[in-house]
């Protein structure tokens, strides 16, 4: 028997003029195919000069895709640059590019990368348009001091009960009208229980009597200095949070420059209240005209947490296949680890995607409504408990915002009693089935419908 000596073909390439760049703090290596290029490999240092000299050689090579790996937020300079020069720019989960066994370089990282997108191994990772990425990093910026100043009014209310001045007892929120007059007041000097009660406001549940009894403290100079520096910092936060609010609105005023508002009539808003943490802007009318649709008649999703997802996830959804794939993205479907034919895990991923978190509590909030989607929360939550239920509530928004955007689909709550008779109704369907599987027949009680 002879050796045959006929070479095994290798993987098929799919992108002949694809490059691999191994993104660092300090340089960049890229690599493109050995025939574009006499040196194939080579380093550019962080500095934009250089990432315009890498971009310029790229194009000059004839190459028309690159894959990096999402290196912290190194790569984020070298992706805008590239894709303003027209270069279609592959952001590859780390997880999904890791180099085979062995020595490992820098070199050697940007060739396996270039390896793996010329064969068409790498997947996007999803990276909304420009102006949907704009509009993303302002709310980002926003959320972050929200966290900033919600640490300062932790500092007020540690400073007034340094004080014994238990105001955080009479009043819900030490941030509201009432509560921020009367710390105002305290900094500005004044000490009188009854002149700081009087500025109790008109909807304040608590009685003047009461409020002023929690208003006689034990003055010390450190501790009002104390609050007088956080109530400086919480306002300081406040003005930047005003700044970034009128930043989103012009985001939103650029992407709703080529939008005609739909001519149907927007639809009564579900809930009038405002919470303490909204925009200062009316958001869900600019929201109808982007969208063409109210995504706040979806229960849980109130205009806030409209904006985040449509910063997140931008107008078009067509980047995801199925609801299936989007709810994968967001890290709320069950997992698939199987062994054997076994299932060895099911749990959901661990993730930092911000949407989730915003997801998860809207799950929270939606389970004590009396709505068809309360009703499922609550059904699972005594079936399988309520940290599974929350995950599988969350989903369920998901998939009507994903039906809502890309779909057009007009959401229509049938109610927890309509809920609660569909569960009735395959419950004793199932019963009838097991019932036949034995040979007997069900027969329905007198008296019960």
């Amino acid at each position: 028997m002879t050796r045959s000596t006929t070479k095994q073909p290798g993987l098929p390439v799919v992108h002949e003029r694809a490059a691999g760049i191994d993104i660092g703090s300090r340089f960049h290596v890229v690599a493109v195919p050995p025939d574009c290029a006499e040196e194939p490999v080579q380093t550019y240092q962080a500095f934009t000069g250089d990432l315009q000299r890498m971009a310029d050689w790229l194009v000059r090579t004839g190459v028309k895709t690159v894959a990096m790996e999402s290196t912290g937020v190194y790569w984020v300079p070298v992706f805008e640059i590239l894709e303003e020069r027209g270069l279609e720019v592959i952001l590859a989960n780390a997880r999904e590019a890791r180099a085979v066994p062995g020595r490992k370089s820098d070199v050697n990282d940007a060739q396996w990368l270039q390896r793996l997108h010329a064969c068409g191994l790498l997947r996007a990772s999803f990276r909304p348009a420009r102006d949907i990425a704009a509009l993303r990093v302002y709310l980002r910026q926003r959320e972050r001091l929200l966290d900033f100043t919600a640490a300062h009014i932790q500092h007020m209310q540690k400073a007034l009960t340094l004080m014994n001045l238990q105001l955080h007892h009479v009043v819900s929120d030490v941030t509201g009208v009432t509560g921020m007059k009367i710390v105002r007041a305290i900094v500005g000097g004044q000490r009188d229980p009854q002149v700081l009660a009087n500025m109790r406001d008109v909807r304040c549940k608590a009685s003047l009597e009461t409020i002023c009894a929690a208003l006689v403290g034990n003055y010390q100079p450190e501790h009002v200095f104390t609050l007088a520096q956080a109530l400086a910092l919480y306002d300081f936060y406040q003005e930047r949070i005003e700044a970034c609010d009128r930043q989103i609105e012009h985001a939103l005023a650029i992407l709703n420059v080529d939008k005609v508002c739909p001519e149907a009539p927007m639809p009564k808003a579900k809930h009038r209240t405002k919470q303490p943490n909204d925009v200062s802007f009316d958001v869900r009318s600019v929201l109808y005209q982007l969208t063409g649709r109210d995504l706040t008649q979806i229960h849980g999703l109130g205009p806030y947490l409209a904006l985040r997802l449509i910063a997140e996830c931008g107008t078009d959804l067509s980047k995801w296949r199925s609801a299936k794939h989007f709810t994968s993205w967001l890290t709320l479907s069950p997992g698939c680890k199987i062994s054997g034919g076994k299932v060895l895990s099911a749990h959901t991923k661990k993730t930092t995607n911000r949407l989730t978190a915003h997801l998860r509590l809207a799950a929270v909030t939606v389970g004590r409504t009396h709505t068809a989607l309360g009703a499922f929360y609550r059904r699972l939550a005594a079936r399988i408990g309520k940290a599974k239920a929350v995950t599988a509530t969350a989903r369920k928004i998901a998939v009507l915002f994903y039906n809502a955007m890309r779909f057009g689909m007009a959401y229509q709550d049938p109610g927890a009693d309509h809920y609660e008779k569909q569960y009735r109704d395959r419950v004793v369907k199932n019963l009838h089935r097991r019932a036949a599987e034995f040979g007997y027949t069900l027969a329905q009680a007198e008296g019960v419908s």
